[in-house]
Order: C-alpha cells, then structure tokens, then sequence
C-alpha cells in the first residue's frame, strides 16, 4: 500500500475542515466596505488605509494560510 493510497480516504474529511475554517476567516474579519464606501461615500476614517495589528492580523494570516492549504488539497486531488 503507498501513501497516496493511505491518505486518499482522508483527504476530503481534510477539505471539509479547511473549508468551514476557512468560511469562518472570512466571516470573522472586518468588513472595511460599507454601503457608503460601496459608492464613494462614508467618513473620512471608513475610507482610507487601514493598518491589520494583533488579532485582526493574525486572522487575516491565517485565512491566508488556510486558503493555501486548501487550494493544494484540492489540486493534490487531481494529481492522485
């Protein structure tokens, strides 16, 4: 038995956690556009840049990462 043998049953219960992971990251983040921002609009805070710092930072890293791991999986998918 190889490995890709031995890990192909696992790998999309793999998928499916960096999925909801990955949905989750998204939706804990900051929106930084409003309605008002959506046309131009908003207050002079809402609408320039904004530095990421602590948490906001680590999340914004760590969806990154998540959205990596899940892409590989998904193309590991097409080479096994």
């Amino acid at each position: 038995m190889s490995i890709t043998e031995s890990i192909m049953p696992f790998i999309p219960y793999v998928q499916i956690v960096l999925s909801v992971l990955l949905i989750l990251g998204v939706l804990v983040q900051q929106s930084d556009a409003g309605a008002g921002g959506a046309f131009g609009g908003g207050d002079g805070f809402s609408s320039g840049h904004h530095t990421k710092r602590g948490a906001e930072k680590t999340i914004f890293i760590g969806t990154i990462v998540v959205a990596i791991l899940f892409a590989a999986t998904s193309f590991s998918l097409l080479l096994i």
